[in-house]
Protein backbone atom coordinates (compact mmCIF):
# COMPACT_ATOMS: atom_id res chain seq x y z
CA UNK A 1 0.00 0.00 0.00
CA UNK A 2 0.88 3.57 -0.74
CA UNK A 3 0.17 6.14 2.18
CA UNK A 4 -0.04 10.16 2.23
CA UNK A 5 -1.33 12.05 4.71
CA UNK A 6 -4.15 14.59 5.60
CA UNK A 7 -3.08 17.58 4.41
CA UNK A 8 -1.81 20.10 6.99
CA UNK A 9 -2.00 17.05 9.45
CA UNK A 10 -0.27 14.21 10.62
CA UNK A 11 -2.95 11.88 10.31
CA UNK A 12 -1.54 9.12 8.07
CA UNK A 13 -4.03 7.37 5.23
CA UNK A 14 -3.75 4.88 2.50
CA UNK A 15 -3.75 6.32 -1.23
CA UNK A 16 -6.66 3.66 -1.36
CA UNK A 17 -9.68 5.25 0.52
CA UNK A 18 -12.70 2.34 1.12
CA UNK A 19 -15.90 3.62 -0.19
CA UNK A 20 -19.13 1.92 2.24
CA UNK A 21 -22.02 3.33 0.06
CA UNK A 22 -23.74 -0.15 -0.62
CA UNK A 23 -23.57 -1.99 2.88
CA UNK A 24 -26.62 -2.16 3.69
CA UNK A 25 -28.59 -2.43 0.42
CA UNK A 26 -26.15 -4.00 -2.05
CA UNK A 27 -24.79 -5.75 0.52
CA UNK A 28 -25.12 -7.09 3.40
CA UNK A 29 -24.07 -6.17 6.91
CA UNK A 30 -21.18 -9.72 6.86
CA UNK A 31 -20.55 -8.74 3.44
CA UNK A 32 -19.36 -5.57 4.52
CA UNK A 33 -17.31 -7.34 7.38
CA UNK A 34 -15.81 -9.19 4.65
CA UNK A 35 -14.32 -6.38 2.55
CA UNK A 36 -13.08 -4.47 5.82
CA UNK A 37 -11.40 -7.35 6.46
CA UNK A 38 -9.63 -7.69 3.31
CA UNK A 39 -8.86 -3.84 3.13
CA UNK A 40 -7.45 -3.88 6.61
CA UNK A 41 -5.73 -6.41 5.39
CA UNK A 42 -3.71 -5.11 2.51
CA UNK A 43 -2.88 -1.49 4.27
CA UNK A 44 -6.02 -0.12 3.43
CA UNK A 45 -6.38 1.94 6.95
CA UNK A 46 -8.80 5.04 5.28
CA UNK A 47 -13.10 4.06 5.16
CA UNK A 48 -15.08 6.63 4.26
CA UNK A 49 -19.14 6.35 4.88
CA UNK A 50 -21.95 9.15 5.29
CA UNK A 51 -24.75 9.21 7.68
CA UNK A 52 -27.09 9.52 4.57
CA UNK A 53 -25.84 5.74 3.34
CA UNK A 54 -27.03 3.13 2.07
CA UNK A 55 -27.40 4.40 -1.43
CA UNK A 56 -30.48 4.22 -2.96
CA UNK A 57 -31.16 7.06 -0.32
CA UNK A 58 -34.27 5.98 1.64
CA UNK A 59 -35.81 6.14 5.36
CA UNK A 60 -35.84 2.59 5.73
CA UNK A 61 -31.78 2.61 4.53
CA UNK A 62 -30.76 5.67 6.28
CA UNK A 63 -27.76 5.04 8.55
CA UNK A 64 -27.78 1.05 7.77
CA UNK A 65 -23.88 1.76 6.74
CA UNK A 66 -22.72 3.68 9.84
CA UNK A 67 -24.54 0.79 11.57
CA UNK A 68 -22.31 -1.95 9.93
CA UNK A 69 -19.21 -0.43 10.27
CA UNK A 70 -19.76 0.08 14.15
CA UNK A 71 -20.99 -3.23 14.51
CA UNK A 72 -17.36 -4.71 12.84
CA UNK A 73 -15.48 -1.79 15.44
CA UNK A 74 -17.28 -3.65 18.00
CA UNK A 75 -17.08 -6.75 16.93
CA UNK A 76 -12.82 -6.78 16.05
CA UNK A 77 -11.53 -3.71 18.38
CA UNK A 78 -10.27 -2.08 15.00
CA UNK A 79 -11.48 1.46 15.46
CA UNK A 80 -7.88 2.69 16.27
CA UNK A 81 -6.36 0.88 12.99
CA UNK A 82 -8.78 3.04 11.16
CA UNK A 83 -9.13 6.71 9.96
CA UNK A 84 -12.63 6.98 9.49
CA UNK A 85 -14.45 9.76 7.58
CA UNK A 86 -18.04 10.44 7.22
CA UNK A 87 -20.34 13.50 6.34
CA UNK A 88 -23.77 15.22 7.60
CA UNK A 89 -26.32 14.96 4.14
CA UNK A 90 -26.79 18.32 2.39
CA UNK A 91 -30.89 19.56 2.21
CA UNK A 92 -32.61 18.50 -0.75
CA UNK A 93 -35.98 16.42 -1.97
CA UNK A 94 -33.85 12.95 -1.00
CA UNK A 95 -33.25 13.91 1.86
CA UNK A 96 -35.92 15.52 3.61
CA UNK A 97 -36.47 11.98 5.63
CA UNK A 98 -33.52 12.94 7.27
CA UNK A 99 -33.53 16.70 8.75
CA UNK A 100 -35.17 19.82 7.14
CA UNK A 101 -32.58 22.34 8.59
CA UNK A 102 -29.76 21.80 5.60
CA UNK A 103 -26.86 22.96 7.50
CA UNK A 104 -27.80 24.70 10.38
CA UNK A 105 -26.01 24.40 13.88
CA UNK A 106 -28.38 22.56 15.32
CA UNK A 107 -28.74 19.97 12.23
CA UNK A 108 -24.64 19.60 12.39
CA UNK A 109 -24.56 18.67 16.29
CA UNK A 110 -27.51 16.34 15.66
CA UNK A 111 -26.19 14.84 12.24
CA UNK A 112 -22.44 14.63 14.52
CA UNK A 113 -24.31 13.16 17.54
CA UNK A 114 -26.32 10.44 15.11
CA UNK A 115 -23.33 9.33 13.60
CA UNK A 116 -21.50 9.05 16.55
CA UNK A 117 -23.73 6.39 18.13
CA UNK A 118 -24.46 3.96 14.95
CA UNK A 119 -20.18 3.82 14.18
CA UNK A 120 -19.78 2.84 18.30
CA UNK A 121 -16.75 5.42 18.31
CA UNK A 122 -16.03 8.61 20.32
CA UNK A 123 -14.49 10.35 17.36
CA UNK A 124 -14.32 10.70 13.95
CA UNK A 125 -11.64 11.66 11.81
CA UNK A 126 -12.66 13.44 9.36
CA UNK A 127 -16.36 14.89 9.01
CA UNK A 128 -17.23 16.57 5.79
CA UNK A 129 -20.05 17.92 4.08
CA UNK A 130 -21.85 15.98 2.08
CA UNK A 131 -22.65 18.81 -0.80
CA UNK A 132 -23.84 22.28 -0.05
CA UNK A 133 -26.98 24.33 0.54
CA UNK A 134 -26.95 26.20 -2.64
CA UNK A 135 -27.44 24.80 -6.05
CA UNK A 136 -24.36 24.05 -7.61
CA UNK A 137 -23.40 21.76 -10.60
CA UNK A 138 -22.86 18.44 -9.36
CA UNK A 139 -24.59 14.94 -9.52
CA UNK A 140 -24.64 15.14 -13.08
CA UNK A 141 -25.85 18.52 -13.78
CA UNK A 142 -22.39 19.72 -15.86
CA UNK A 143 -23.26 23.56 -16.21
CA UNK A 144 -23.71 26.30 -13.33
CA UNK A 145 -27.49 26.16 -12.43
CA UNK A 146 -28.06 29.74 -12.24
CA UNK A 147 -31.41 29.70 -12.76
CA UNK A 148 -32.41 27.52 -9.36
CA UNK A 149 -29.07 28.03 -7.48
CA UNK A 150 -30.22 29.80 -3.73
CA UNK A 151 -29.91 33.30 -3.89
CA UNK A 152 -27.93 33.06 -0.87
CA UNK A 153 -24.79 30.77 0.03
CA UNK A 154 -24.91 28.68 3.46
CA UNK A 155 -23.55 30.49 6.61
CA UNK A 156 -19.75 29.38 6.31
CA UNK A 157 -18.68 31.12 9.38
CA UNK A 158 -21.32 29.66 11.78
CA UNK A 159 -20.78 25.88 10.24
CA UNK A 160 -17.17 26.57 10.83
CA UNK A 161 -17.44 28.13 14.16
CA UNK A 162 -19.80 24.61 15.20
CA UNK A 163 -17.47 22.75 13.54
CA UNK A 164 -14.18 23.76 15.81
CA UNK A 165 -16.95 23.60 18.42
CA UNK A 166 -17.02 19.42 18.26
CA UNK A 167 -13.35 19.46 17.17
CA UNK A 168 -12.48 21.36 20.65
CA UNK A 169 -14.82 18.73 22.13
CA UNK A 170 -12.71 15.73 20.73
CA UNK A 171 -15.97 14.48 18.86
CA UNK A 172 -14.07 14.76 15.29
CA UNK A 173 -10.75 15.56 14.20
CA UNK A 174 -10.36 17.22 10.32
CA UNK A 175 -13.26 18.62 8.18
CA UNK A 176 -13.42 18.21 4.63
CA UNK A 177 -15.89 19.26 1.74
CA UNK A 178 -17.42 17.36 -1.10
CA UNK A 179 -19.44 18.52 -4.25
CA UNK A 180 -17.71 21.77 -3.56
CA UNK A 181 -16.54 24.09 -6.07
CA UNK A 182 -13.87 26.65 -6.57
CA UNK A 183 -15.96 29.30 -4.87
CA UNK A 184 -16.82 27.29 -1.95
CA UNK A 185 -13.75 25.68 -0.72
CA UNK A 186 -12.14 29.44 -1.13
CA UNK A 187 -15.40 31.28 0.76
CA UNK A 188 -14.37 28.23 3.68
CA UNK A 189 -10.58 28.58 3.41
CA UNK A 190 -10.24 32.82 3.55
CA UNK A 191 -12.97 32.55 6.48
CA UNK A 192 -10.70 29.48 8.42
CA UNK A 193 -7.77 31.83 7.67
CA UNK A 194 -9.18 35.40 8.81
CA UNK A 195 -11.20 34.29 11.86
CA UNK A 196 -8.84 31.57 12.75
CA UNK A 197 -11.01 28.72 12.27
CA UNK A 198 -10.54 25.16 11.61
CA UNK A 199 -9.38 24.77 8.16
CA UNK A 200 -10.89 22.01 5.17
CA UNK A 201 -8.48 19.81 4.56
CA UNK A 202 -10.08 17.64 2.16
CA UNK A 203 -12.62 17.88 -0.60
CA UNK A 204 -14.54 14.97 -2.01
CA UNK A 205 -15.46 15.43 -5.59
CA UNK A 206 -16.48 13.17 -8.93
CA UNK A 207 -13.74 12.30 -11.18
CA UNK A 208 -12.78 9.37 -13.49
CA UNK A 209 -10.95 9.14 -16.99
CA UNK A 210 -14.85 10.62 -18.09
CA UNK A 211 -15.27 12.96 -15.91
CA UNK A 212 -12.40 15.49 -14.82
CA UNK A 213 -13.72 18.46 -14.79
CA UNK A 214 -12.49 18.98 -11.03
CA UNK A 215 -8.72 20.09 -13.32
CA UNK A 216 -10.91 23.05 -14.44
CA UNK A 217 -10.16 24.77 -11.42
CA UNK A 218 -10.82 22.77 -8.44
CA UNK A 219 -7.11 20.97 -9.28
CA UNK A 220 -5.46 24.69 -8.45
CA UNK A 221 -7.03 25.00 -5.67
CA UNK A 222 -5.99 21.87 -4.32
CA UNK A 223 -2.66 22.33 -5.47
CA UNK A 224 -1.88 25.94 -4.20
CA UNK A 225 -3.72 25.51 -1.04
CA UNK A 226 -3.06 22.32 -0.41
CA UNK A 227 -6.75 20.94 -0.24
CA UNK A 228 -6.65 17.39 -0.81
CA UNK A 229 -8.65 15.58 -3.41
CA UNK A 230 -10.78 12.21 -2.08
CA UNK A 231 -12.05 11.34 -5.83
CA UNK A 232 -15.54 9.10 -5.48
CA UNK A 233 -16.64 7.68 -8.22
CA UNK A 234 -13.00 6.87 -9.74
CA UNK A 235 -14.91 3.97 -12.06
CA UNK A 236 -17.66 6.25 -13.05
CA UNK A 237 -19.99 3.53 -11.59
CA UNK A 238 -18.90 0.80 -13.13
CA UNK A 239 -19.14 2.23 -16.82
CA UNK A 240 -14.97 2.13 -16.51
CA UNK A 241 -14.69 -1.61 -16.03
CA UNK A 242 -15.98 -2.21 -19.12
CA UNK A 243 -18.92 -4.52 -17.82
CA UNK A 244 -21.60 -2.22 -19.56
CA UNK A 245 -19.65 -1.74 -22.95
CA UNK A 246 -21.23 -2.89 -26.51
CA UNK A 247 -24.81 -3.46 -24.88
CA UNK A 248 -23.61 -6.06 -21.65
CA UNK A 249 -26.67 -5.88 -19.29
CA UNK A 250 -24.71 -8.02 -15.96
CA UNK A 251 -28.21 -8.51 -13.86
CA UNK A 252 -26.20 -8.31 -10.83
CA UNK A 253 -24.69 -4.87 -11.68
CA UNK A 254 -25.37 -1.67 -9.83
CA UNK A 255 -26.37 0.48 -13.23
CA UNK A 256 -28.70 -2.53 -14.31
CA UNK A 257 -30.48 -2.66 -10.47
CA UNK A 258 -30.55 1.37 -10.10
CA UNK A 259 -30.10 2.67 -13.38
CA UNK A 260 -30.77 6.12 -12.33
CA UNK A 261 -27.25 6.10 -11.11
CA UNK A 262 -25.17 5.49 -14.18
CA UNK A 263 -26.83 7.61 -16.51
CA UNK A 264 -24.66 10.52 -16.96
CA UNK A 265 -22.24 8.58 -17.13
CA UNK A 266 -23.23 6.45 -20.23
CA UNK A 267 -23.79 9.35 -22.69
CA UNK A 268 -22.73 8.09 -26.68
CA UNK A 269 -19.47 9.97 -25.97
CA UNK A 270 -18.77 8.04 -22.97
CA UNK A 271 -19.12 4.46 -24.52
CA UNK A 272 -16.92 6.03 -27.10
CA UNK A 273 -14.11 7.28 -24.70
CA UNK A 274 -14.59 3.78 -22.92
CA UNK A 275 -13.89 1.94 -25.98
CA UNK A 276 -10.23 3.70 -26.39
CA UNK A 277 -8.98 3.38 -22.95
CA UNK A 278 -9.66 0.06 -22.84
CA UNK A 279 -7.93 -0.52 -25.81
CA UNK A 280 -5.34 1.24 -24.12
CA UNK A 281 -5.33 -1.06 -21.19
CA UNK A 282 -5.48 -4.40 -22.96
CA UNK A 283 -2.29 -3.50 -25.02
CA UNK A 284 -0.18 -2.54 -22.13
CA UNK A 285 -1.78 -6.04 -20.67
CA UNK A 286 -3.98 -4.47 -17.93
CA UNK A 287 -7.51 -4.46 -16.90
CA UNK A 288 -9.84 -1.14 -17.87
CA UNK A 289 -10.22 -0.79 -14.07
CA UNK A 290 -6.23 -1.22 -13.66
CA UNK A 291 -5.60 1.53 -15.55
CA UNK A 292 -8.48 3.70 -14.94
CA UNK A 293 -7.63 3.84 -10.99
CA UNK A 294 -3.74 3.64 -11.48
CA UNK A 295 -4.21 6.87 -13.37
CA UNK A 296 -5.94 8.67 -10.12
CA UNK A 297 -3.59 6.91 -7.93
CA UNK A 298 -0.86 9.05 -9.69
CA UNK A 299 -2.29 12.33 -9.83
CA UNK A 300 -0.59 15.13 -7.45
CA UNK A 301 -3.58 16.83 -6.04
CA UNK A 302 -5.24 13.01 -5.00
CA UNK A 303 -5.26 12.38 -1.16
CA UNK A 304 -6.90 9.44 -1.87
CA UNK A 305 -9.27 7.33 -4.17
CA UNK A 306 -12.18 6.24 -2.96
CA UNK A 307 -12.89 2.38 -4.51
CA UNK A 308 -16.68 0.92 -3.49
CA UNK A 309 -17.54 -2.87 -4.90
CA UNK A 310 -20.18 -4.59 -4.26
CA UNK A 311 -17.96 -8.11 -4.62
CA UNK A 312 -15.05 -9.56 -3.21
CA UNK A 313 -13.34 -10.04 -6.51
CA UNK A 314 -13.86 -5.95 -7.88
CA UNK A 315 -12.23 -5.17 -4.30
CA UNK A 316 -9.19 -7.00 -4.75
CA UNK A 317 -8.49 -5.73 -8.27
CA UNK A 318 -9.47 -2.64 -7.26
CA UNK A 319 -6.55 -2.38 -4.17
CA UNK A 320 -4.33 -4.39 -6.19
CA UNK A 321 -4.36 -1.18 -8.72
CA UNK A 322 -2.01 1.01 -6.21
CA UNK A 323 0.88 -1.23 -7.42
CA UNK A 324 0.18 -0.40 -10.93
CA UNK A 325 2.84 2.55 -12.26
CA UNK A 326 1.71 4.04 -16.04
CA UNK A 327 4.68 4.60 -17.97
CA UNK A 328 4.75 8.16 -19.83
CA UNK A 329 3.86 6.51 -23.09
CA UNK A 330 0.82 4.97 -21.60
CA UNK A 331 -0.02 8.24 -19.53
CA UNK A 332 0.79 10.02 -23.20
CA UNK A 333 -2.57 7.47 -24.67
CA UNK A 334 -4.54 8.96 -22.05
CA UNK A 335 -4.07 12.22 -22.58
CA UNK A 336 -4.66 11.69 -26.06
CA UNK A 337 -7.97 10.43 -25.79
CA UNK A 338 -8.87 12.98 -23.48
CA UNK A 339 -7.91 15.43 -25.35
CA UNK A 340 -10.04 13.84 -28.50
CA UNK A 341 -13.26 13.33 -26.30
CA UNK A 342 -12.96 15.61 -23.14
CA UNK A 343 -15.22 14.81 -19.98
CA UNK A 344 -17.97 13.12 -21.82
CA UNK A 345 -19.62 12.55 -18.66
CA UNK A 346 -20.70 15.65 -16.42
Amino acid sequence: MKYTKLPNTDIKVSKICLGTMTWGKQNTQEEGFEQMDYALEQGVNFFDTAELYAVPATPETYGTTETIIGNWFKKTGNRDKVVLASKIAGPGPYTAHIRKNGLAKEAIIEAVEGSLKRLQTDYIDLYQLHWPERGVNCFGTRDYPYKTSNEEAENHVEILETLDDLIKQGKIRQIGLSNETPWGTMQYLQAAKELNLPRMATIQNSYSLIHRSYEYGMSEVSMRENIGLLAYSPLAQGVLSGKYLRGQKPADARGIIYPNYITRYQTGASEQAVLKYEEIALKNKLSLTELSLAYINQLPFVTGNIIGASKMSQLKENIGSINIDLSEEILAEIEAVHKLIPNPAP
